[in-house]
């Protein structure tokens, strides 16, 4: 693979992941409240309503002329970036908690209610709140993957590739912890992937203008860096300003 396609598999398999870790949440919550198998019928449902939506899209990519699809979808995902990289860093601020996966747990199965023994059919209010929350979170994946697949030729399969790695990542872990997934550092996951996408986007926008990138693909690093940097330093001085307000 070229460093190009290797850099949209990682941003589209790092961005899908927050969003299926978010989704599968859920899944947990109606899963435990109103059980597991409607649950995950729900999620298997949307997810495959998903997959349709990429291959219809998918085809019609190679119809969009380069220029003008860089220019759009570049200024999407540097759009889609930011607005992940301001709230990560308001929260490694402290300006706005953390996400509590706990909470979101609790919050979910509060509800959609809990019932004292298993349905013997399938759970309808289970089935559809599970669908509405994997085609919810899926629908930002589907933009992700159909963006950066359009940032070049070939990168389709890579996107879907890395978004493909991370569905499979979340289920393992779901497997196994049969609970939320609390242990992944989500704000700092967050602030990674929205460095991420506002570098490639930020690459693709100067691509679409026709601009010489020094580097070539390997800017796409430098930018993701440089956006990263942005943050934490932005994190850094707020806690600074915040502290320095309190005393």
């Amino acid at each position: 693979m070229t460093p190009h396609a290797v850099s949209a598999a990682l941003a589209s398999g790092a961005a899908s992941l927050v969003e299926f870790i978010e989704a599968m949440t859920v899944v947990l919550a109606v899963g435990a409240s109103r059980g597991l198998r409607s649950a995950l019928l729900g999620a298997v449902l949307a997810v495959a309503v998903l997959a349709v939506l990429v291959a219809l899209l998918g085809p019609a990519l190679g119809r969009v002329p380069m220029a003008p699809a860089q220019l759009v979808l570049g200024s999407l995902l540097v759009l889609f970036g930011t607005r992940w990289l301001r709230k990560a860093t308001r929260r490694a601020a402290g300006i706005i908690p953390l996400r509590d996966e706990n909470a979101a747990f609790r919050r979910h199965s509060e509800r959609i209610g809990k019932i004292d023994q298993p349905v013997e059919r399938w759970d309808v209010p289970a089935l559809a709140a599970a669908f509405q929350a994997t085609a919810v979170e899926g629908l930002e994946v589907v933009f992700i993957v159909v963006a950066i697949g359009a940032g070049a030729s070939g990168l389709l399969h890579a996107a879907i590739a890395g978004a493909a790695s991370a569905f499979g990542i979340v289920c393992l872990l779901a497997v196994f912890l049969h609970r939320p997934i609390t242990r992944v550092p989500e704000n700092t996951l967050k602030q990674l992937v929205g460095s991420a996408l506002s570098g490639l986007g930020l690459y693709w926008v100067g691509e679409g203008a026709g601009l010489e990138w020094p580097a070539g693909d390997l800017s796409i690093v430098f930018l993701t860096l440089a956006f990263l940097l942005l943050s934490t330093t932005t994190a850094w001085q707020l806690r600074r300003y915040r502290r320095g307000a309190v005393t």
